[in-house]
């Protein structure tokens, strides 16, 4: 069973970049930093709801050279969803009924760089050509699972929602509601905008599954995991700070949900399109 999602994974050209970057960006340091055998570098950071992982080549391993491909074919970005499974045998048999072919259930192990620390899960992945281009992976935590820590009001301290594009708003609608089982919170057409608005719920965040009305449905086309919008206490805090910090940001602005105010990082986010937002439900 889902309960929520246990991380997302934006891929990195090199990690110590990668990581000054977003550390700047939710105004917080890693909370996990590891490099695997194969040469997989990874900077973890535990919010309130959710974690970013940010993944980068580093030697000449093999997940070191599956990386560097995976960066010049498709370019750095959001790549990954990780759902959060309390029976992650039982969601790798429906994920095998349904037909989505799921790869085995894997053992793993990470050690911190910086201390004796080390945490351990399980998972499976399901190949992106069942998922409409977005990689998924269940993930049940068992040792050493991270606490997220408290931050001031302008730092982030959760992930409110993320964007996928769908060319196919029904496919999407099967794959994240019948099939994955999320909670469908909204199903709304708003042509002032130009788009159907699909939002499940799940682990105090929100997918959210955007179709552009006008473009036609392309019933094979891909998802694309396009964006992201981080949740602070303070919208003047947090925009004073990444003003302050050299980031190209928009002005304060009121939010298209009720009670909500944001802002937009126009770049410096490694390609990822990137608001901020505060009040609302949080």
């Amino acid at each position: 069973m889902i309960d929520g999602v246990d991380h997302i994974v934006i891929l990195a050209p090199e990690i110590e970049a990668g990581t000054a970057v977003y550390a700047a960006l939710l105004g917080r340091a890693p909370d996990w930093r590891a490099v695997s055998d194969t040469g997989a570098a990874t900077a973890l950071f535990q919010l309130g709801n959710t974690a970013l992982e940010l993944v980068a080549p580093s030697g000449h391993g093999a997940s070191a050279e599956h990386l560097r491909a995976r960066i010049t074919e498709e370019g750095p970005g959001l790549k990954s969803l990780a759902f959060r499974s309390t029976d992650i045998a039982g969601d790798h048999r429906a994920m095998s009924r349904l037909a989505l072919s799921p790869t085995a259930v894997e053992e793993a192990l990470s050690e911190d760089m910086a201390r004796e620390a080390r945490r351990t899960w399980r998972s499976f992945r399901v190949p992106p050509e069942h998922t409409a281009g977005i990689r998924w992976f269940f993930v049940a935590p068992e040792e050493g699972a991270l606490e997220p820590a408290e931050v001031p009001l302008g730092h982030v301290h959760a992930l409110d929602h993320f964007v996928i594009n769908t060319p196919n708003p029904d496919r999407a609608m099967a794959l994240y509601g019948a099939k994955l089982g999320l909670r469908l919170a909204l199903d709304r057409s708003a042509p002032e905008w130009g788009v159907r608005l699909i939002f499940f719920r799940t682990g105090g965040l929100t997918v959210e599954i955007a179709h552009r009305l006008g473009q036609g449905e392309d019933a094979a086309g891909p998802d694309n995991f396009w964006g992201l919008t981080w949740r602070v206490g303070d919208i003047e805090a947090a925009h004073d700070r990444l003003a302050g910090l050299g980031f190209n940001v928009s002005d304060v602005r009121t939010g298209r949900r009720a009670g909500t105010r944001v802002f937009t990082v126009r770049d410096g986010t490694m390609g990822v399109p990137t608001l901020f937002i505060s009040g609302g439900v949080d």
